[in-house]
């Protein structure tokens, strides 16, 4: 039975996350109605990460096993036939029974933009977070350097987040600035449920003066979630890629930017 690997991208702003909810629409629900209608079979999909209500994806990656056979292209233009205008699949690839969207990867990343002016966007509205007070992005930067490295995110998780450890290993942690936009790049070996948008919420405070760089590491050390920030909002995230072994040769279409100066306007302006 072929296995298939896609890419996936979405504006998450008009649906209820990822994965399948009842009564509400979700990203799951319509990847695989579309593909069942290529398929002319019933589909289900794996996804390589879960992402709440609101927040977007650049790079999702997803697998799927059919006993159909179809070309790559014809998956790819097929399913974008009947998917929703705020999903579309990137590529497909077929890939080796022991590939597995989720448990194969070695590491995620995230993206989390932030317009950072007096006036609330127009055209980038659910498309970033937006703050108005000024945010000192050397503060930003000083506090994001405690967080890298393993550690135990309790104090970034939420309340209702199923992971067995609250351990895990942020690779990088980068805050740019780019004129009114702010990038945070956060790649890590998996993540907690709300912890990209709990980091951000950290860094956000301390970037407009309300706690020093250090506290981030008072907040880490308590392992207390009522000790940190405010979760920010999802409008700002994005699931950037997933990285996988380079023997499954997946495309490099999704891999993260040099630099995360170029986000918004790549997001944006596409």
């Amino acid at each position: 039975m072929p296995r298939i690997a896609v890419g996936v991208e979405y504006d998450g702003s008009g649906f209820s996350g990822w994965q399948t909810q009842r009564d509400l629409p979700t990203i799951q629900d319509h990847l695989e109605a579309a593909l069942s209608r290529v398929a002319n079979s019933p589909v289900q999909v794996v996804g390589a990460g879960r992402t709440d209500a609101g927040v977007h994806a650049r790079g999702q990656v997803a697998h799927f096993d059919v006993e159909v056979e179809r070309g790559l292209r014809g998956w790819v233009l097929g399913a974008n036939t009947y998917l929703p205008a705020g999903i579309a699949l990137r590529w497909a690839q077929q890939m080796p029974a022991h590939f597995h969207a989720r448990y194969s990867a070695l590491s995620r990343a995230y993206r989390y933009c932030i317009l950072n002016r007096g006036t609330r966007p127009g055209l980038a509205s659910r498309r970033v977070a937006f703050v108005y007070r000024p945010l000192e992005i050397t503060r930003m930067q000083e506090a994001a350097a405690h967080l890298v490295g393993e550690h135990d995110f309790s104090a970034f998780r939420a309340s209702e987040c199923q992971a067995k450890s609250p351990v895990r290993t942020l690779h990088q942690l980068r805050v740019e600035r780019a004129g009114e936009f702010i990038v945070l790049e956060v790649r890590a070996n998996a993540f907690l449920h709300h912890m990209v948008r709990n980091i951000a919420g950290l860094l956000i405070s301390i970037g407009q003066g309300d706690h020093p760089p250090s506290w981030a590491l008072q907040v880490l050390a308590s392992r207390n979630r009522r000790a940190n920030a405010a979760t920010a909002p999802a409008d700002g995230l994005y699931f950037w890629a997933a990285q996988y072994p380079t023997v499954f040769g997946l495309p490099d279409d999704s891999d993260m930017m040099p630099s995360p100066a170029g986000c918004p306007g790549d997001l944006l302006d596409r």
